[in-house]
């Protein structure tokens, strides 16, 4: 196995978990000793890098952890996780996180750029989560060029809403400590990504999703999840159940926003 590119220590700290409760709109609760939700990792292990370290986009500059890909756009594309071992709040935690491939393609938008990490996280001598980050860059986006969205199924089990604005988005983007400036910048976000609006975190939809799961099944132990349409700040998405253990978002007019399976 090849070292790791990065080791993060981390007091999880309870407060931050109950703070992304709130966010939420779920009832504060989470104290030391108590397991944290499925996925509520993401609010810890922050990387701080001072701001001739970050890119245009808000984010770390790449090359020092996630390798340069020659391109500009950053998306969080998808991942899986395994939960091993409940992770719990208040104890010392610590992240190996490794490069575990890359790739170049050419796509119908244009050179794309594929990166996997792996991220391990422990507390003493137990692994706690696997974790597999699918990131792709691309260009900067051509005048006119908007892909079609996939079609949302209609045929789920269980449907819930999930609303959104621009404090809910500034939130979570504090809570884990995400520049990316598409989630609060709107001039940014329309003017040189080229959206409709502030986009809505991948991984935020990936956390509702998951809590679903985790309501219909009593606990998780595995969870994939692949982004395919970006939501926007201002608009109603469903979170979509189906007893087979799939997963999805879907956007106000029909389109998919993202898609998993649980189990």
């Amino acid at each position: 196995m090849s070292d790791p590119v990065q080791t993060l220590t981390d007091m999880i700290d309870p407060a931050r978990a109950r703070a992304m409760q709130a966010t939420i709109g779920h009832t504060p609760q989470i104290d030391r000793g108590d397991p944290l939700p499925p996925f509520f990792h993401q609010l810890y292990f922050w990387d701080p890098q001072d701001p001739a370290e970050l890119g245009r986009d808000g984010h770390p500059k790449v090359g020092r952890v996630v390798p340069d890909m020659g391109l500009p756009r950053r998306m969080w594309a998808g991942g899986r996780l395994e939960f091993e071992a409940p992770l719990l709040a208040g104890t010392a935690a610590k992240r190996l996180t490794y490069v575990e491939k890359t790739a170049q393609k050419e796509g119908r938008s244009g050179p794309l750029g594929f990166v996997t990490m792996r991220h391990e996280t422990w507390q003493g001598d137990t692994r706690c989560i696997a974790e597999w980050q699918d990131i792709v860059y691309r260009e900067d986006p051509k005048p006119g060029s908007r892909p079609t969205p996939p079609e949302a199924p209609t045929d789920e089990d269980v449907a819930e809403p999930a609303r959104f604005d621009t404090t809910m988005l500034f939130r979570y983007s504090a809570l884990t400590f995400n520049g990316h400036r598409i989630h609060y910048d709107l001039p940014y976000a329309t003017g040189v990504e080229g959206y409709d609006g502030l986009v809505v975190h991948g991984p935020l939809l990936a956390q509702l999703a998951m809590l679903l799961a985790e309501r219909q099944l009593g606990t998780l132990t595995r969870f994939a999840f692949r982004a395919t349409a970006p939501l926007m700040h201002f608009e109603t998405a469903e979170i979509c159940w189906k007893s087979d253990g799939t997963v999805w978002v879907r956007g106000p007019d029909g389109r998919q926003c993202l898609t998993g399976t649980a189990a």
